[in-house]
């Protein structure tokens, strides 16, 4: 039996269509922003046909969908990252803080790209549908470590740490102030602490 071991000098492919024009949105939108950039640039900025745009996701909107899409999944993963480190269900709430911390200190942090999206003149229903879903999902990470902690009300220990959470993000952006997560994170202590047992 022979076994065919990939050839290391092989190119690689190159990203398709649809990848490119998620990358050049990834930049461009969360740089300037979803209604600034015209669907031009980021056609000549992805280095594609203008058809690549509407087959690959119909409209402007299918692509602010796709990019905010792309943020929501990459923040939920970097999320369950931090809290799969720990069992303790304390550790757990406070690491959605830790994941939150350690993007406040990238480089290529510019504040939050749904807070940004909601802010521009127009908003519509897809930013705000996906921004929802962000909200949901980190309510939910909240809402079943406070259950597994015993407080008397985990429904509010969550909806207060997602209040918590959202001002941090806030407070870490114009300006830039990546020290609002520590602050967030301290806060969130003393509630997680006092809550009803």
């Amino acid at each position: 039996m022979s076994t065919v071991t990939p050839d290391r000098n092989a190119p690689e492919r190159a990203p398709s269509a649809r990848e490119r024009l998620l990358r050049a949105a990834d930049e461009l939108f969360y740089a300037e922003g979803v209604n600034t950039v015209g669907i031009d640039r980021v056609i000549e900025h992805a280095g594609v046909a203008k058809a690549s745009l509407y087959s690959a996701f119909g409209s402007k909107d299918g692509l602010i969908r796709a990019y905010l899409d792309r943020r929501r999944e990459a923040r939920a993963r970097r999320i369950e990252r931090h809290r799969s480190r720990h069992t303790d269900p304390r550790a757990r709430l406070l690491a959605v803080f830790d994941a939150f911390d350690e993007l406040a200190h990238s480089p290529h942090w510019r504040g939050c790209p749904f807070l940004a999206a909601t802010g521009e003149a127009r908003t519509d229903a897809t930013v705000n549908e996906v921004l929802g879903q962000a909200r949901a999902e980190t309510r939910q990470c909240f809402l079943s470590d406070a259950t597994a902690l015993g407080v008397a009300d985990p429904e509010a220990l969550a909806d207060q740490l997602v209040l918590i959470f959202d001002g941090g993000i806030v407070g870490a952006q114009n300006p830039v102030d990546p020290s609002a997560a520590v602050r967030a994170r301290a806060l969130a202590e003393l509630v997680i602490d006092n809550a009803p047992r």
